[in-house]
């Protein structure tokens, strides 16, 4: 395996050191200029930030069975190019990842693939359809191990079968991951309801329809004494329920989008489907709200929630097109700009809000690991300088629906090492047999 050192990087942006890799781990950090640098490959990090390798808990990969959006190599070869060691692959593939062969094809693949470490989701319920508890144990004692659980992209909306999920994950400490949609309150709905929404003729989708799943769910994790993750909170009500929940001692983490820190309800204005998410994007208020949130850490992390489309269900009238949006290489750029540099994160900020805390709350070992000689080097060297203006090609994803397409946003990622070994040097895909992909 290649030794590298990387030479005056800044770790969590303190001071400059020299940080060898070597064995797969972190093998020493040295004063600037007086690492060993004889057999090794040289990296000049120079006013680079140096962070541990970021962890995604909500990605879609799509394989098995839609392939034409994305697979398990593509989109992990787009999470190396944002700075992510892991992601969390979500269970609404075909068939559903609701049984221990499928999530184990999906964790297979991943290690094929070689660029991140795929960790499934399981199903909560068999074939997300809500009505019966998907194989937990199974899954939770196959070979990945699977300790977070969701039915994403449809709520757990029966809260008798969300208490038995909740209290069956208990026993080996698993998390419920919820998208807080309440289906009867959301028919149809097509974009934030608001004043705007009136004025486009788009049928609106009330902040109150993701507010009391939560609050709900929080009240069965406190009743269950187990614990339950919020997807992709988008609204000051949830803020402050989470907050609340916290206060007294309940086991609720959240996570926010990059979308839902940078953009609002106004993007609609357009009728652009690429604008087109769920949730929706909301106001101004809620946006400063799940900003705050983070920064305090009411909103324990950042997950994308990339969801790629082909470009059919893309390129239609709005009514018609599919929700989502793609996001796994744009996220970090979306954090500095939206976060740190105005002043709400640093950039150990921004190390525990996609690293250490998502690592923490989905129990993965080897991620989200301290900067520190002996520990695995998985790990991202940003260039925090740059700028650059987001191309819809220049993607590793088989999709095109990036929201961010056409605009200017600051730092790039250098460099990606899962354990020790390069999958991105000088912001190009390298492949696991060491060559350029």
């Amino acid at each position: 395996m290649t030794t590298y050192v990387l030479q005056r990087v800044r770790p969590l942006g303190d001071a400059e050191v020299d940080v060898t890799i070597a064995g797969g781990q972190i093998a020493s950090i040295d004063a600037p200029g007086t690492a060993n640098t004889a057999g090794a490959t040289v990296i000049d990090g120079t006013d680079c930030i140096l962070l541990p390798g970021f962890v995604d808990l909500h990605t879609h990969l799509r394989e098995p069975g839609r392939e034409e959006a994305e697979t398990v190599r593509t989109g992990s070869m787009a999470a190396a190019l944002g700075g992510f060691t892991a992601v969390h692959a979500m269970a609404n593939t075909d068939p559903v990842a609701d049984t221990a062969g499928v999530v184990e094809q999906v964790w297979r693949l991943g290690r094929e693939a070689g660029y991140v470490d795929v960790v499934p989701v399981g199903a909560v319920t068999v074939g997300l359809k809500g009505e019966r508890l998907a194989e937990l144990g199974a899954m939770a004692d196959s070979a990945p191990r699977v300790r977070v659980f969701s039915d994403d992209g449809i709520c757990v909306s029966d809260a008798l079968l969300m208490r038995r999920a909740l209290e069956y994950v208990k026993a080996f400490d698993g998390v419920i991951s919820q998208h807080a949609q309440e289906p009867r309150l959301t028919e149809q709905a097509q974009m934030n309801e608001s004043e705007l929404s009136g004025v486009l003729g788009l049928k609106g989708w009330p902040a109150v329809a993701e507010e009391s799943i939560i609050s709900r769910d929080v009240l069965l994790a406190e009743h269950v004494g187990s614990r339950v993750h919020i997807a992709h909170v988008s609204t000051a009500g949830s803020v402050d329920i989470v907050r609340t929940a916290k206060a007294r001692g309940i086991q609720v983490t959240a996570e926010v989008t990059p979308h839902h820190l940078a953009l609002t309800e106004t993007e609609a204005v357009g009728y652009n489907p690429v604008f087109k998410v769920n949730p929706p994007l909301r106001g101004e208020l809620d946006r400063e709200a799940v900003r705050a949130a983070l920064a305090d850490g009411t909103i324990d992390c950042v997950a994308t929630d990339h969801a790629p489309h082909p470009s059919e269900a893309k390129e239609v009238e709005w009514q018609s097109a599919a929700f989502g949006m793609t996001g796994l290489e744009t996220a970090l750029s979306v954090v500095v700009d939206t976060m740190v540099n105005t002043g709400l994160l640093d950039w150990a900020g921004v190390a525990d809000r996609m690293s250490y805390a998502p690592a923490r709350i989905a129990r993965l070992a080897d991620h989200g690991r301290p900067i520190e000689v002996g520990e695995p080097a998985n790990l991202v060297l940003v260039d925090p300088r740059s700028t650059r203006v987001v191309e819809a090609t220049d993607t590793a994803s088989r999709s095109r629906n990036n929201p961010f397409v056409g605009r200017q946003l600051p730092a790039s990622v250098l460099a990606t090492f899962l354990r020790g070994r390069a999958t991105v040097l000088n912001g190009e895909l390298v492949a696991p047999r060491g060559d350029k992909a």
